[in-house]
């Protein structure tokens, strides 16, 4: 019954799209077509894909998707003008979607093969029975990477959950109702980080668990240093967040400073208490502190005026200026 309502749904009211934001991978792609296809025509529904090419050095090869697909009616490529990142690759894809294609929901993945194409199923019937009200995130209940990945993963977990007292639980793999997607285009935030972006503007959502599936062909192009720029972008769509609660530790770190000064003094003015030489070496070590700390007192409230002043990049006003081209390479419609 459940599968014949989602058929119903998708036949009465609009496509089903599927974003994929590729850099190079054409052959992982590819792959995932492949089994994407497969497990769509098991469910009877039908899909467009949409690949972002964020301006690959790489072309797309020209017998690609040269096997017979019947799910994936028409697959696309939208060009770039220079590379973004896939988390910006995405904010430009959704902007994209939301002016120019009617869809009933968009189903964001990675082209990799990391994210598993059953698992598509299971976001279009979680999002299904929450009546296409919220977006539906891929939850990773297990992880398939290294032990040195999970390691840095918790520190930055931890550390995600010490500076902006949010968790973060989701990645990309995710599915958006047509009506949240007209309001998630106007969330500047998501052209940092798509998922910390729809929780910091308070877009509804809940999620589901998955496994993450590994890689189809090919090694990863994250290098560490990008991995660490991804985590940063994400701690950055709560900058003003971020700014309070450096500047509640800065003044705690003030406010401590000064009193280990009074202490100092205190004892040596209003006791009889043997105050050792190395005191005043220690007072002067307090007193820097102490500046230091209103100093950065003074550039974490810049930082959180200026963050709420800023508007920054609009997705459906500005998203235009980094299209280079759309172009099909396949159409069986």
């Amino acid at each position: 019954m459940m599968r014949e309502n989602i058929r119903k749904t998708y036949q009465a009211n609009g496509t089903l799209i599927i974003l994929i934001p590729v850099f190079n991978d054409w052959k992982s792609l590819e792959m995932l077509l492949i089994r994407l296809d497969q497990v769509l025509k098991d469910e009877n529904i039908q899909a467009e894909v949409i690949a972002v090419d964020d301006a690959s050095s790489i072309a797309i090869h020209e017998d690609f998707m040269s096997y017979k697909v019947a799910a994936i009616k028409k697959v696309s490529v939208l060009d770039l003008r220079r590379n973004l990142g896939h988390q910006r690759a995405i904010a430009i894809g959704l902007a994209y979607t939301e002016e120019n294609i009617a869809c009933q929901a968009i189903v964001v993945m990675d082209g990799d093969g990391e994210d598993d194409p059953v698992d598509v199923i299971r976001l279009i019937r979680k999002c299904e029975i929450e009546g296409y009200t919220k977006i539906v995130f891929a939850r990773r209940s297990k992880r398939s990477e290294s032990f040195i990945f999970k390691f840095f993963y918790l520190i930055y977990k931890g550390l995600y959950r010490l500076l902006t007292g949010q968790e973060i639980r989701v990645g990309n793999f995710s599915i958006i109702p047509r009506r949240i997607l007209c309001r998630l285009v106007a969330v500047s935030e998501i052209w940092n980080h798509y998922a910390a972006g729809v929780s910091k503007a308070k877009v509804p959502y809940t999620d589901i668990y998955s496994r993450r599936s590994t890689r189809l062909y090919g090694k990863s192009q994250m290098n560490f240093v990008q991995l660490v720029t991804h985590g940063l972008s994400a701690i950055s769509v709560y900058g003003d967040i971020v700014g309070v609660r450096l500047l509640v530790t800065s003044c705690l770190l003030i406010c401590l400073s000064f009193l280990s000064i009074l202490t100092v003094i205190g004892i040596r003015l209003l006791t009889k208490l043997a105050i050792p030489g190395w005191s005043s070496y220690l007072v002067g070590l307090f007193f820097i502190i102490f500046i230091q700390g209103f100093m950065l007192s003074l550039v974490f409230i810049f930082v959180v005026l200026m963050g709420r002043n800023n508007i920054g990049f609009i997705p459906k006003r500005d998203y235009h200026y980094f299209v280079l081209s759309i172009k099909e390479i396949l159409n069986y419609e």
